[in-house]
């Protein structure tokens, strides 16, 4: 069956055209037209989410995973607000979401009709294109037609080509529950048109046959973007020094995977740090975690930065000076193959295994901690799986360790915000064809807490929250730690515990607070898939930041 209001039809079929099949509805009346035409259709994978906080983000975790458009759908007035978290996060993490809101309308806004607010261009900072449809109340309103066909073509042709969010505000007027059981329109596909960039600029290749000392930084990037032998002929050239962060998926013998464990024990050394500063910087992926890194670049005023890939180009050090749109991959194939002298390269490598080999010192004595946490966890980890990373602490303290080769790392990197890392990571589990495990600090797991409330996740979906009963994080910035003032607005401790929200949703819970019980508890996380699980781990609040800290002390 399908609505039998003409511009939803136009909505729905357009979406079956393009090959957008799933949506996420969270449930109203004003949005009736559409959700009556996806659900009605097989085509469509539709999911019922109440919260729409949570719902975008479900969303954004399967379009992360599937590559394509996803489409979430919602009632009039504020509901459409809850997705602003999401949406911002699809903007910068360049995630295609086509957003579909119901609205009054347009005589009706303003008048003090219930649940009405002003909805176009609700998200005008971060959205890549939006527009509101206007109401068909024939089929020979050729030229309605015809206008909503080209603005539904070229919202979801930007989400495509752009990669990222587009928001349709559709209005209805009652009734809003009529169907008729075939389309009463047919409608055409605005095909897109792609631009394939290949050509490097003559500059670049000048200074980069120049430059003794190249940095290439990979930062998020979603797999697979690089083969062995692209990273074994980039890391060939001994004037390039490569870094990696755990969001890029990039696991190579000669690249540096621990940007804050080369930095932070240096940075303070003006006479050694400076050895570091490169001639040339080139970045691929998105949003970069290290703040250590930025801040030596800044600080030390990088001399010209290059971004590669079609991902937005960010002026991150105050010196960029062009953004390459090839794939990094052919960006490789194209560089100069005559090598310049340099120990630049070799020289930090070596700097950065002697840091790995003193390490493990410190490892050998280290206390119950976050930091012992995360140590045993990434030993422990299977192989094969998606790993789903939380914000904040947890993000951080995972750039410390070298990934797993067979896994595949996310985050959600573009607004680094802690609101909607649960849902995303269960929306990733519900996309995924391999087990999602998702880690992530206690603050965020109880901010989007509603995450859990979704009947679609995944038996052998597994979520472990690190409890260090506040905001361990704003232990290590800069501040006076333990006051009341401290304590209460910007650490917010607390005693909760995940325990009774498992049981309301049905997740098998397990605790443990010490490393003895670790392995027991973990063993029998692993082994159940017959029902989602959840490992809550407590560490002492007040030693995290001093174990931390000391680390970076003892390599120094």
């Amino acid at each position: 069956m399908y609505p039998e209001i003409l511009h939803a039809q136009q909505v729905i079929l357009l979406c079956k055209e393009r090959g957008i099949n799933n949506i996420v509805i969270s449930p109203g009346s004003r949005n009736a037209p559409l959700t009556i035409g996806f659900t009605e259709n097989d085509f469509f994978n539709c999911y019922s989410i109440v919260d729409e906080r949570c719902a975008a983000h479900v969303a954004l975790g399967i379009a992360q995973q599937l590559q394509k458009p996803v489409a979430i759908l919602c009632t009039s007035g504020s509901a459409l607000l809850n997705y602003y978290p999401a949406i911002a996060e699809a903007f910068y993490s360049e995630i295609p979401i086509l957003v579909l809101s119901a609205d009054r309308p347009a005589h009706k806004i303003d008048i003090g009709d219930g649940q009405t607010i002003r909805q176009r261009h609700v998200f005008a900072n971060h959205i890549l294109f939006d527009t509101q449809l206007e109401p068909i109340n024939s089929v020979n309103d050729q030229e309605g037609i015809a206008t909503n066909e080209r603005l539904i073509n070229k919202a979801i042709n930007t989400s495509i080509a752009q990669r990222g969010p587009v928001h349709i505000n559709i209005p209805f007027e009652e009734p809003l529950y009529n169907k008729v059981a075939e389309p009463s329109l047919e409608v055409k596909v605005i095909d897109l048109l792609k631009e394939e960039s290949s050509i490097i600029p003559e500059s670049f290749i000048e200074q980069w046959k120049t430059s003794p000392r190249k940095l290439v930084i990979l930062a998020t990037l979603n797999p697979p973007v690089f083969e062995k032998k692209d990273l074994d002929i980039l890391t060939s050239d001994p004037s390039v020094l490569v870094m990696s962060e755990v969001s890029s998926n990039v696991v190579h013998e000669n690249i540096i995977w621990g940007i804050d464990t080369l930095i932070a024990p240096i940075e303070n050394e003006v006479d050694q740090i400076k050895d570091l500063q490169p001639d040339l910087v080139v970045t691929i992926g998105g949003m970069i975690v290290s703040k250590k890194i930025k801040q030596y670049l800044r600080r030390f005023e990088t001399k010209v930065h290059y971004h590669v890939g079609k991902r937005k180009a960010y002026d991150t050090f105050f010196k960029l000076a062009g953004h390459i749109k090839v794939k990094p991959q052919k960006w490789i194939e194209q560089l100069p193959k005559e090598f310049i002298y340099s120990d630049y390269q070799k020289r930090w490598t070596n700097h950065f295994k002697g840091y790995l080999i003193k390490r493990e010192q410190y490892f050998k004595n280290m206390p119950w901690s976050d930091f012992k946490v995360f140590e045993t966890l990434f030993k422990a980890l299977p192989d094969g799986i998606v790993l789903q990373l939380g914000n904040s602490s947890t993000i951080r303290y995972a750039q410390l360790f070298q990934m797993n080769p067979s896994h595949v790392v996310f985050s959600n990197r573009g607004t680094s915000g802690i609101d909607g890392s649960t849902s995303t990571a269960v929306g990733a589990a519900m996309a995924s064809h391999q087990p999602v495990v998702f880690i992530t600090g206690d603050l965020s797991f109880f901010y989007d807490s509603n995450a859990l409330w979704n009947k679609y996740i995944p038996k052998d979906f597994k979520i472990i929250v690190i409890n260090n009963s506040g905001g361990g994080i704003f232990r290590i910035l800069p501040g006076h730690k333990d006051t009341a003032e401290f304590d209460t607005y910007f650490e917010t401790e607390h005693e909760l515990t995940a325990e009774h929200l498992c049981h309301m949703h049905n997740f098998n819970y397990q605790s443990i607070s010490e490393e003895s019980a670790f392995a027991k508890a973990y063993q029998k996380f692993i082994a159940n898939n017959e029902q989602p699980q959840l490992l809550e781990i407590f560490t002492p609040r007040r030693i995290n930041d001093t174990v931390l800290l000391d680390y970076f002390k003892f390599l120094k």
